[in-house]
């Protein structure tokens, strides 16, 4: 106890004694009147604590503690990395630095995070002013105005007059922003990322920035989702003619909003490139060849085209201005197939049953074959058509597939075991999960004629389908083999179910989209995704290709009900369609590629112009349930439906002439009746022409697919009808319906050739 000083005794400050007891000696100053002892050094105050910290165990902290101590400036702190030894150079690089950052960022962040960069600029321009730098001022000024000329151009013009330090005391405008903070409101998680990035850039400029915003700046954290020109809440805003938020009208400096207003972010003028893709030369090229052969060989009819004139005009529209470039999506080498299947293609549309227009409201004597199936107890969950109508698959809920031949015949196997099996289905397992999507590579029926005869075993290129892509609920995507009839890879991408499965029109591509709001784009050759798009609010519930494969659409369920178009070559939303009050069940885009179709659970069928982005009209006449299945004709003037209110329709695209004199409901004799699945009646025009139908059955569980003599019959409509005592309104856009037995139709396909194909399970109990 001597080495203490006695309580009141002491004359020096209160650090003296705690030095005279770490020198541990015996005898210092007992009296009054000893002389203080001085306080130690910053060296012996970092050997205290670091004696401390080792002695109690904080090896970590010692670490750190020793490594910052280790450098110490005048004042006796640690020196921190800065930049500050670049004089008026910090700015620029500190805003380069951010304006990288938030360029890189995610989509997701993007555009809260862009709120940051006019600040930054402003005050650091300001400081440069302040400071006497006006050289160093001018040149950023310069440097970086133009990035903000769309949206701060007044302002700027305004600073540009700000040259010396006594401006800034002068100007209004500078006065305004040296007086209030800059109040910029954000979501949580981006201000998160923000503080972060600000933390791990020290040195790069991440302290400049960092003191200019805790100087001049107010971060106001939102409990909200992000938001982004395409979210969910900003087109909802958009609807109501609204700001962004309310928090987003008071951006800025008080009484002045500074930002950019929910109109001029949701600007969608990006310039489409909706044209058919080109050809790829040397296919052209051999396409054109074997063409003029084959009408040497077989001459067309008098009046009707030649093949090589049918193909010239094709390939005269794929020269237009808005068509998009090969290099935007990469496609393999052609091969023997491909120049087949494209002479097919232009056989096929030459010989067309060619769809006119509505004429006296009358409408088209389109066909429609109807294959039923049976014994299916509720598990089928999807369906999908070969496009050479050779092959029909469904997925199940008992995470099975199985495959038939639609004319009943043997499916082909290549492995040398099954030679002689002679089976009309097989059964495809795998999935562990629901299936929820299935879709076959593309597929045309073969030439009568071969020009390649010394390809393939058989002595003919094959054009039928090889491949069959699935999804399911247990998050993977399965692509099948059709000649070895086993999978062949699995693709795991998504966080969840996938719910659907596209190829794209020009095969190798293919798109998936599912439960975790994404739509994924893969290679046949790649086991991961090419392309992600991301910003549904919600999971997605259809899918379709742009006909030149360089766009996608999907559509978001439950709270979102939105449709987005994506470019693939950027991933970028580069459109939104709104308007739907009910689940999306299906999307379709026309042949022309000028029109997207979308359907909802509440028999609501939109008609959308892709270019301008805008609802050109909306169809009704399908029950409610849903509409799963539509198809264009080639023409792109008629859309045919499936419903699960039991019916097959065809719309007219084209708005009708004079909408109050089509299709008046009449009564008695002269009016048809079309009974429909829930016991209810549609009432039809007489004077209404429709295409008689064919009809098909098929067994789930057994081995064979039979066929019925089972007919139907498509009837005009149009005006109102009873459906279980309320009333339909149906549009005078409809052209015709077919109305099944007690069977919701899960899948329609207008052919090549303009015939309706459509599938469905047998209901008993509807």
């Amino acid at each position: 106890m001597s080495g203490t000083a006695p309580q009141g005794t002491g004359t020096g400050p209160p650090s003296a004694s705690y030095g005279t007891h770490g020198q541990g000696s015996g005898g210092a100053g007992a009296g009054g009147g000893a002389p203080a002892t001085a306080p130690p050094s910053a060296q012996n105050l970092n050997q205290i604590v670091t004696d401390y910290l080792l002695k109690r165990g904080f090896t970590q902290t010692e670490k750190v503690f020793r490594r910052e101590s280790s450098d110490l400036g005048p004042d006796g702190r640690p020196k921190h990395d800065r930049v500050d030894h670049l004089g008026p150079k910090k700015y620029a690089k500190a805003f380069i630095l951010l304006k990288d950052w938030v360029e890189n960022n995610l989509d997701f962040y993007k555009f809260e995070l862009s709120k940051f960069l006019w600040p930054a600029f402003v005050y650091s321009y300001i400081e440069l002013v302040e400071g006497g730098y006006a050289e160093d001022a001018s040149q950023f000024f310069n440097t970086f105005r133009s990035q903000f000329e769309n949206v701060h151009a007044d302002d700027l013009r305004t600073f540009a007059t700000v040259t010396l330090p006594q401006h800034v005391q002068e100007n209004s405008t500078t006065r305004l922003y040296k007086r209030d903070k800059y109040l910029i409101p954000l979501n949580v998680q981006a201000a998160q990322i923000f503080y972060s990035f600000l933390d791990r850039e020290p040195k790069s400029g991440g302290t400049v920035l960092a003191e200019l915003f805790t100087q001049h700046c107010a971060v106001e954290q939102r409990d909200r989702g992000p938001i982004e020109p395409f979210s969910f809440e900003a087109i909802y805003r958009r609807a109501q003619a609204l700001n962004l938020d309310e928090a987003d009208t008071h951006e800025g400096i008080p009484g002045v909003f500074t930002g950019m207003s929910n109109r001029d972010v949701l600007d969608t003028t990006t310039p489409l490139k909706l044209g058919p893709m080109p050809m790829e030369a040397e296919l052209r090229d051999d396409v054109r060849a074997e063409l003029e052969e084959e009408d040497h060989l077989n001459p067309p009819a008098p009046g009707r085209p030649t093949l090589a004139d049918e193909f010239d005009r094709k390939i005269k529209r794929e020269e237009s201005a808005d068509v998009p470039s090969r290099a935007e999506l990469p496609l393999p080498p052609s091969r023997a197939r491909d120049v087949v299947m494209e002479m097919q293609k232009v056989r096929e549309n030459r010989d067309r049953f060619r769809v006119e227009g509505r004429t006296g409201g009358v409408g088209v004597a389109l066909s429609a074959c109807m294959f039923t199936f049976h014994n299916t107890l509720g598990s089928v969950s999807c369906m999908d058509f070969s496009r050479d109508h050779q092959l029909v698959a469904v997925g199940t809920m008992d995470s099975y597939i199985r495959v038939w031949s639609m004319d009943g015949k043997a499916l082909n196997s290549k492995l040398a075991n099954e030679k002689d099996l002679k089976v009309n289905n097989r059964k495809l397992i795998g999935h562990s999960g629901p299936v929820y999507g299935v879709s076959f590579s593309d597929s045309i029926t073969n030439l009568d004629r071969n020009p390649y005869s010394e390809e393939g075993a058989t002595g003919r290129v094959e054009t039928d389908s090889k491949l069959l892509i699935s999804c399911s609920a247990d998050g993977q995507i399965r692509l099948w083999s059709l000649d070895v009839w086993a999978c062949l890879c699995i693709y795991k991408a998504h966080n969840g179910p996938v719910f659907r499965v596209l190829w794209g029109p020009h095969g190798h591509y293919f798109a998936t989209a599912g439960w975790d709001k994404t739509v994924r784009v893969f290679m046949q050759d790649h086991a991961s995704a090419v392309r992600i798009m991301a910003g549904h609010d919600t999971s997605i519930s259809a899918i379709t290709w742009h006909p030149n494969g360089t766009y996608l659409f999907s559509a978001s369920d439950e709270t979102d009900k939105s449709i987005r178009m994506w470019a693939v070559s950027t991933g970028a939303c580069v459109r939104v369609f709104t308007g739907h009050t009910d689940y999306i069940s299906s999307l379709e885009c026309a042949p022309n590629g000028k029109i997207l179709a979308s359907a909802d659970a509440g028999g609501n069928i939109f008609f959308w112009d892709v270019e301008k982005g805008t609802r050109i009209k909306r169809c009704r006449g399908h029950g409610k349930g849903g509409i799963p299945s539509m198809s264009f004709s080639v023409e792109s003037n008629v859309l045919v439906s499936g419903g699960l209110d039991g019916t097959v329709r065809v719309w007219d695209v084209e708005l009708p002439a004079d909408p109050a004199k089509a299709n008046p409901l009449v009564g008695g004799s002269a009016a048809q009746q079309i009974q429909q699945p829930d016991g209810g009646a549609v009432a039809a025009d007489g004077a209404a022409a429709g295409g008689q139908g064919d009809s098909r059955n098929i067994t789930v569980g057994g081995q064979g697919a039979q066929p019925s003599a089972a007919t139907g019959t498509g009837t005009g409509v149009g005006g109102t009808g009873k459906k279980k005592g309320k009333e339909v309104q149906i549009t005078p856009d409809q052209i015709s319906a077919f109305a099944t037995k007690k069977t919701p139709v899960l899948k329609v396909q207008l052919t090549r050739m303009n015939l309706i194909v459509a599938g469905g399970c047998y209901d008993p109990e509807r």
